[in-house]
């Protein structure tokens, strides 16, 4: 049996086949479903099938977030499990799942996100240390993208507490999220861990790179949030190996709302105002926005 490539291998084979480091989210919300799709787990599941057929062309990345279908029970997982199925193999799947526990749970959480919900990569909280990471890291083939500087308003509460430096490891006196940068490029088996960094906090974006040279970056917040591309850009490509001299630098820019957004105004066999086709605008669109550097 011939083994997968590493999980950074396809990520940089797509970014250099679409052209892009654009993440397609998939957040979807009953609530703001388009017309013409039911307020329901059918009408959901609908709607991110159209949202992964028409921007499947202009996406490096689909990064489903689990909370989404988790709330409709044991059907929305299903559901789930039926959308995973139609992203063309050549995409990478991240679960957005924030996992992370002591290394039995870790180990299960493993197993039911790479064997059965087959993920490429999986967000994971890095809060109870390496230990409890570890089983999340030790696939070459898959990937986890720590929780590092996130892109939501209280970030900075409890991530960008000062810590005390530490003299066994060299480490200065920094904020949390630096510490978690600084000490992440030592987790795993190398080439199986990255960082979630927010396009909302570039200053810390710069900084997380300047300590986390070879990690790839996994970046929401641009869009909806306010995060600006062009910082992204300029920092969010990484400088080294693992994941530097590789098409797109490892570099993941997540757009959510941006994209299901632009269905909004779309009703179905209008040609003008096709959700579909609004979708696959708003896609190529922001993956121009999104190119992979030279």
């Amino acid at each position: 049996m011939t083994e997968r490539p590493a999980y950074l291998e396809r990520l940089a084979a797509r970014s250099a086949t679409s052209g892009t480091v654009l993440c397609v989210g998939l957040d979807p919300d009953v609530a703001s479903l388009p017309a013409g799709f039911g307020r329901d787990l059918a009408g959901l599941e609908r709607f991110c099938r159209l949202i992964i057929d028409a921007a499947a062309p202009f996406a490096a990345a689909f990064k489903p977030n689990l909370a989404f279908f988790e709330a409709f029970g044991s059907a929305g997982y299903a559901a789930l499990e039926r959308i995973r199925a139609t992203i063309p193999p050549d995409i990478p799947v991240i679960a957005d799942a924030k996992r992370g526990d002591i290394g039995t749970t870790a180990a299960r959480q493993a197993a039911a996100l790479f064997d059965g919900l087959g993920a490429d990569a999986v967000t994971v909280n890095p809060y109870l240390g390496a230990e409890a990471v570890a089983p999340l890291l030790e696939r070459l083939d898959r990937f986890a993208y720590l929780l590092c500087r996130t892109s939501n308003p209280g970030a900075g509460e409890l991530q960008g507490l000062e810590v005390a430096e530490d003299r066994g490891t060299g480490a200065p006196a920094e904020p949390l999220y630096a510490r978690v940068a600084r000490a992440a490029g030592g987790w795993g088996p190398g080439g199986t861990v990255g960082l979630v960094v927010g396009a909302t906090a570039p200053v810390e974006l710069a900084r997380i790179r300047a300590i986390a040279a070879g990690l790839a970056f996994l970046v929401p917040g641009v869009g909806a949030q306010g995060g600006e591309v062009e910082p992204v850009l300029r920092h969010g490509s990484a400088i080294a190996p693992p994941a530097g001299g590789r098409a797109g630098g490892g570099l993941l820019v997540n757009v959510s709302r941006g994209i299901a957004g632009a269905a909004a105004g779309g009703v179905a066999g209008d040609l003008a105002g096709d959700p579909a086709e609004l979708v696959a605008r708003a896609a190529a669109e922001w993956a121009g926005r999104l190119p992979v550097l030279p």
